[in-house]
């Protein structure tokens, strides 16, 4: 008799959560995270390559990003690759040092923020239930070939609900947690 592969249900629905922290960490939260200038790409020795690659980012205060360039020649497009980011920022450069100070956010914006993040959410919960569902469909199948039994589908069940149930349940707290965070002043 085959058994469902629950390690890997497991990894499964651990990718919607990480997929989910990744992309909380890009969300603006008013205070300063190297986190927050990762999915920007500048136009550099003639191809799209992320920041990462051709720079340092460092917080050095709460309300403040650097930038330490390693290229001169490719200071400028940096800092133009971060203000047409549409994250918000104003980068000043400063040799091959920009600072990207990170601006208050005004109660409105936190609003929209909580939103987008409660829809984050809303879509790692539901790449868990499609694990789930999938899982349950690949059940029904083994039953229905005589690879197992009625109790032994039930069990299997049992448990795959529980595991979905549980990441849903840290799918939530997490999501909460993100919210607390960008609605503090």
């Amino acid at each position: 008799m085959a058994d469902p592969d629950i390690d890997g249900i497991q990894r499964r629905m651990d990718g919607a959560l990480e997929v989910l922290k990744q992309e909380f960490a890009g969300l603006r939260t008013g205070r300063a995270s190297a986190s927050l200038l990762e999915p920007i790409t500048v136009d550099a020795y003639g191809s799209q390559m992320p920041l990462n690659q051709l720079a340092h980012i460092n917080v050095p205060e709460p309300r403040l990003l650097t930038v330490q360039v390693w290229d001169k020649g490719t200071v400028k497009a940096v800092g133009k690759a971060i203000q047409a980011s549409g994250l918000g920022l104003n980068p000043s450069v400063d040799g091959q040092l920009i600072r990207v100070p990170i601006p208050e956010l005004n109660e409105e914006r936190r609003q929209d923020l909580t939103k987008v993040a409660s829809k984050y959410a809303e879509q790692a919960r539901v790449a868990v239930r499609n694990v789930r569902r999938n899982e349950m469909e690949a059940l029904k199948q083994m039953e229905k070939a005589g690879e197992m039994s009625q109790d032994e589908h039930r069990a299997w069940a049992e448990e795959i609900q529980q595991l979905t149930d549980e990441m849903v349940a840290k799918i939530d707290e997490t999501a909460v947690a993100k919210e607390e965070e960008i609605l503090q002043v």
